[in-house]
C-alpha cells in the first residue's frame, strides 16, 4: 500500500533537485565550529543534534548563528562530498549561501540547492522523513 506525499512549496534560493532523508535542526547552528567539515558531524556538544551526520540529508535549518567563516565550511563539506543534500533554511543567510555559489562556480559535483520555507512551513517536515527536493521548490515528503 503506497503512502500518501504532501507537497510544500518553498522559495528558491539557488535551484536544483535532491532527494534525502530530512534532519531537522531543533535549534539555529553555526557551520563554523558546529559541523566538522572532516566528517560532516555536527560537532558543537550543546546542539540537540551533537553527532548527527548532515552530508547526503535534506537539511532543515530554523536559523543560523552567522560567522563569515561558514561559507568556507559548507564548500569543504561540498569538495568532500559531506554536504547536505539540500538545504531548506527558515531565514536568508547569505554566507552559507554563498559556499555554495562558490562551489557551482568551481564546478563541483552536486552542490545542493538552496531553498527558503519559513518555520510555518518547516513544521510539516520532520526528521527521518524521506524527501525530495524539485528544481521549482517543491518539497515533497
Amino acid at each position: 500500500m503506497a503512502t500518501a506525499r504532501s507537497s510544500i512549496q518553498g522559495e528558491v534560493l539557488l535551484p536544483g533537485s535532491a532527494e534525502g532523508e530530512v534532519l531537522k535542526l531543533d535549534r539555529p547552528i553555526s557551520f563554523w565550529g558546529g559541523v566538522d567539515p572532516e566528517s560532516g558531524r555536527i560537532s558543537d556538544p550543546r546542539h540537540p543534534q551533537h553527532g548527527e551526520s548532515v552530508a547526503g540529508r535534506v537539511l532543515v535549518i530554523p536559523e543560523t548563528i552567522g560567522s563569515s567563516s561558514g561559507s568556507a565550511v559548507m564548500l569543504e563539506l561540498i569538495a568532500r562530498r559531506l554536504a547536505p543534500a539540500a538545504l531548506i533554511l527558515g531565514k536568508p543567510d547569505a554566507i552559507l549561501v554563498l559556499g555554495v555559489v562558490v562551489a557551482r562556480e568551481m564546478d563541483h559535483d552536486d552542490p545542493p540547492p538552496v531553498l527558503l520555507l519559513p518555520p510555518a512551513g518547516q513544521a510539516a517536515l520532520a526528521s527521518g522523513q524521506a524527501c525530495r527536493v524539485g528544481p521549482e521548490g517543491s518539497i515533497r515528503v
